[in-house]
């Protein structure tokens, strides 16, 4: 009886005991790859939203650059505007100013000339008075020649008398030589008024003709001038320091140009097909490397129009 009750209670333990483990087991591994499932899932989630952040900065710059073109190339062209409009002035106001130096010039001559004819004028009166003064000694001397007691005091006299006729003669010819001067220079000086009037004459009438235009073009320069200082707001100082330069080194003014025929609009060299991609990505500034110009395709021209 006691071999028979053991071998049932031996082997109905193990059974028992084998299934929960497989059971476990199988539970575990479906948990396992739901799990890795789940994680695969989310991988992909991952990386799209990774991409999305790294390619926002991209974007932010390229609106940015595209932008700075866009306002490069509008100041450009309203730049381009007022150089047109100091262009039909032409050389009014440097002749204006040429004018006013002229004038200026000849009004300080005329100045000179009047005070060097005072001081002749001066001159010709200090002169005189020291003819009349020799006059008065003769005329002592020769009375005082009445009266001598030697031949001594005569010939003292005498000697003074012809000493006070030399001054004579020579304060006479002072004077001749005085008013000659005074006459050359009332000469210059009237030759010199004349072409002083003649130059003012002048001045008004270039002034006229310059006010003439500036009134007919002033609204427009200001109007010009205000839209090109609101659009340098939105241009760093960097690159206008860049475009002032390029500029004032530029004969035509032109700093910003458009690619023409695959060439460069300031000098008209031939522009690399992989510098025109570049260009027509809007992800750069990029530079003629022949001139040094800024430039721009038909993108950025037809964004202004």
């Amino acid at each position: 009886m006691a071999k028979t009750t053991s071998k049932p209670i031996a082997t109905s333990k193990p059974s028992k005991l084998v299934k929960p483990d497989a059971e476990s087991e199988t539970t575990a591994k479906k948990k396992k790859v739901e799990a890795v499932e789940e994680v695969k899932e989310v991988k992909p989630t991952a990386k799209v939203s990774s991409k999305t952040k790294n390619e926002s900065p991209d974007e932010k710059v390229e609106v940015s650059i595209e932008k700075k073109l866009i306002a490069l190339y509008s100041l450009q062209q309203l730049d381009s505007q007022v150089d047109k409009i100091k262009i039909i002035r032409g050389e009014l106001p440097l002749e204006v100013q040429d004018l006013e130096d002229e004038i200026a010039g000849l009004e300080t001559r005329v100045d000179n000339q009047i005070q060097e004819t005072m001081g002749m004028e001066k001159s010709i009166t200090e002169k005189k008075n020291a003819i009349r003064d020799a006059l008065s000694l003769i005329k002592k001397y020769e009375d005082q020649q009445m009266n001598v007691r030697n031949n001594r005091e005569y010939d003292s006299l005498t000697k003074e008398i012809e000493y006070q006729n030399l001054e004579i003669q020579l304060s006479e010819k002072r004077i001749k030589e005085y008013q000659a001067g005074l006459e050359g220079k009332s000469v210059e000086i009237e030759r010199y008024q004349k072409l002083l009037q003649d130059r003012k004459n002048d001045l008004d009438i270039k002034r006229n003709e310059l006010d003439d235009i500036v009134a007919e073009t002033e609204k427009e320069e200001n109007d010009l001038i205000k839209s090109s200082e609101e659009n340098r707001k939105f241009i760093e100082e960097r690159l206008l320091t860049a475009y002032t330069r390029i500029r004032k080194n530029a004969r035509n003014g032109l700093a910003v140009v458009q690619i023409e025929r695959d060439a460069c609009g300031g000098c008209f060299n031939k522009i690399p097909p992989q510098h025109q991609l570049d260009i027509r990505m809007h992800k750069k500034i990029i530079v003629c490397e022949y001139c040094g110009r800024i430039l721009v395709d038909d993108g950025i021209v037809n964004a202004i129009h």
